[in-house]
């Protein structure tokens, strides 16, 4: 498991985000761009957006605060976070709430050689948040990067896909010029989704944290595969021929089988089913904290080059830095091998998985006697299930996750478990 640091103030999870003009607004990205460049020692700093009509002013604002601290701004435009992570040259910093809805924007910042910045650099960079930089940078744009990533991935992790009928859903955001055209370069039909961003429809009823137009695009027949990104391009959830969800579970099951690689590194999300699947193929787990960073950290630290998450990110480390969701496609596309996709990810069990949000005022943490039960029930439960209690990284809520061999198990340990940290909550 990752090591904790004291609490930081703006970064979350993955990089600062909030809502334009409250809790993110033009003078924090200002200061943060400033902040990250003095923390860098000065620089080129590549800037890339996703879609949202937030994007240019916050552009200019964080180009305002590199030069202030004597960097070089490189605008790159709209461009996926895994984009900016391969071509990032002292710095990469991608504007751009991720998944979230379309009000929202962030700031996602990576080290030099694409690294995602550990929970220390980043309480680093919020110390100098008020600090005065010696002024002098400069501006400029970076045509073609698109082109540039696209050079990068597609020869690393394309495959001929002709024949394979494919249904791309780019949750109107940084993928949707990017994408459709990559696979039908390899050879694929492509029925094309969520590709019109027009600076208020980022995730907006489509994307993979909205899944119902992909499954139905997919249903009506015609798509052996459907795959969908998220704003910025990070994530990828996928569909089957017949409509089921397949999660960032499996995918990185599918992807490890077909590589076949002896470890991968998952989240504590991750389902049972994945890990009996492993123990059952040999591939050793490690098992890491929510958040693609810590995913990361392991993989590097074990040699490894494969893991993920179930929210669909994917991590490929050879020949790439960071999740990508065209990656992941690509190599999810590779591995059916002629298969469809349900017979590739039906050999591993899902368990059923029951969640629960229980708001909270401010950041949370979970009361000792929640821990002390939660520890008791996994013990009991030996293996058959178990319950998972965590404070949000990016939400003032707790987190209550519930697995079992059956939904109405799940359903009651959640609701047990959620009823216990409200109580305690409550008693504070």
């Amino acid at each position: 498991m990752s090591r904790h640091h004291r609490p930081r103030t703006f970064f979350g999870t993955d990089g600062v985000r909030g809502v334009v003009g409250e809790t993110l607004t033009v003078d924090l990205v200002e200061r943060l761009g400033k902040a990250a460049t003095l923390w860098a020692g000065g620089g080129r700093v590549l800037v890339g957006r996703d879609t949202r009509g937030s994007g240019p002013a916050l552009e200019e604002a964080l180009a305002r605060g590199i030069g202030a601290a004597g960097g070089t701004a490189v605008l790159a435009g709209v461009l996926p976070t895994p984009a900016v992570a391969l071509l990032a040259e002292d710095l990469g910093v991608v504007l751009s709430a991720s998944h979230n809805p379309p009000e929202y924007n962030g700031v996602k910042i990576f080290g030099r050689g694409g690294s995602k910045l550990s929970d220390a650099a980043e309480e680093e960079i919020e110390a100098l948040l008020d600090a005065t930089g010696p002024g002098g940078g400069a501006v400029e744009t970076m045509d073609g990067a698109a082109e540039r990533y696209l050079d990068l991935v597609r020869p690393r992790f394309g495959s001929d896909l002709s024949g394979l009928r494919i249904a791309v859903d780019c949750a109107n955001g940084a993928f949707s010029a990017i994408a459709p055209e990559t696979f039908e370069r390899l050879g694929a039909t492509v029925t094309v989704l969520g590709a019109s961003p027009d600076g208020t429809n980022i995730n907006a009823g489509c994307g993979a944290t909205d899944l119902s137009l992909l499954q139905k695009t997919v249903r009506e027949g015609g798509v052996d595969i459907g795959l969908a990104f998220d704003g910025d391009g990070d994530r990828l959830m996928a569909v089957d021929e017949r409509g089921a969800v397949v999660d960032g579970d499996g995918i990185v099951a599918a992807i490890a089988l077909d590589r076949g690689v002896d470890r991968v590194a998952v989240t504590v999300m991750t389902n049972l089913g994945f890990h009996r699947l492993m123990a059952d193929s040999g591939i050793a787990v490690d098992v890491t904290d929510v958040g693609d960073r810590y995913v990361l950290e392991a993989l590097r630290r074990e040699g490894a080059v494969l893991g993920g998450e179930q929210s669909g990110h994917v991590i490929w480390l050879d020949g790439h830095v960071t999740g990508d969701g065209l990656v992941a496609g690509l190599l999810l596309c590779r591995a059916l091998r002629g298969r469809s996709l349900s017979s590739v990810t039906g050999v591993m069990p899902t368990y059923p998985q029951v969640k629960e949000n229980v708001r909270i005022e401010g950041r949370g943490r979970v009361p000792g006697a929640v821990v002390r039960e939660v520890e008791r029930l996994n013990a009991e439960l030996a293996g058959r299930g178990r319950v998972l209690v965590r404070p949000s990284g990016t939400e003032p809520l707790v987190r209550v996750l519930a697995e079992a061999e059956t939904r109405e198990e799940a359903t009651t340990l959640c609701a047990t478990v959620a009823h216990l940290v409200r109580r305690e909550l409550e008693a504070l």
